[in-house]
C-alpha cells in the first residue's frame, strides 16, 4: 500500500492547483502512477509534467531508445511500478522478450548490439556514475551531442519517476 494517499481526482488538491491536475490530466488520459504522489507537491507535479512530456513524447530521441533506457533504470531501481509500465511499452514496440529478460537479469547478453550499446549506457551511469570513454565516443557518434543529452535526460526523468514509486512504495 502507497506511503501517501494517491491522488487520483483533481478534487484532492487546492483550488489553485486545479489548473496543474488539468493538465496532466490532458496529457497523461487520467491522475496516475508517480503523478499521484508528485501532486502532494503540485509545483513538483507541474514541473515534472513538462520535463516528462519532453522525454516521453516530444524530443527527437528515437522511442525504442526510450524505452530501453526507462526500463534500465526500472530495474537498476527495482521500481516494478515503472517496470511494468516500459515493459508493455517495449513490446508494443517489438523489443524482443530476450531483450526484455537481459535487462531484468541486469545483462546484455542476447540482446542486438544497438539495444545493449543503450543498456550498457544507462547501467554505467546508473552504477558508477560515470561513463567511460569508449562507450561515451559510441554514443556520441550514434547520436550526436543533442541525443546524448536527450538520453542522458530521459535517464535522469525516470530515475526520479524510481525513486519516487519506491520510496512513497507506490504498488504496479
Amino acid at each position: 500500500m502507497a506511503r501517501l494517499t494517491p491522488i487520483t481526482s483533481k478534487d484532492q488538491v487546492p483550488a489553485q492547483d486545479h489548473a496543474i491536475a488539468d493538465a496532466i490530466i490532458s496529457s497523461r488520459g487520467a491522475l496516475q502512477g508517480p503523478f499521484t504522489m508528485f501532486l502532494h507537491s503540485p509545483e513538483i507535479a507541474d514541473r515534472v509534467a513538462h520535463l516528462g512530456a519532453y522525454v516521453r513524447f516530444e524530443g527527437s530521441l528515437d522511442m525504442r531508445v526510450r524505452v530501453l533506457a526507462a526500463m534500465t533504470v526500472a530495474r537498476e531501481f527495482d521500481a516494478v511500478y515503472v517496470w511494468g509500465a516500459q515493459t508493455n511499452g517495449a513490446r508494443r514496440l517489438g523489443v524482443p522478450e530476450s531483450t526484455i529478460t537481459a535487462i531484468r537479469e541486469k545483462h546484455t547478453r542476447g540482446m542486438p548490439p544497438e539495444d545493449a550499446q543503450i543498456v550498457t549506457f544507462t547501467q554505467q551511469l546508473l552504477q558508477t556514475h560515470r561513463i567511460d570513454d569508449a562507450t561515451f565516443q559510441a554514443m556520441q557518434e550514434r547520436f550526436g551531442p543533442d541525443e546524448l543529452i536527450q538520453l542522458t535526460g530521459a535517464i535522469g526523468y525516470y530515475s526520479m519517476l524510481a525513486m519516487t514509486v519506491n520510496a512513497c512504495e507506490l504498488e504496479a
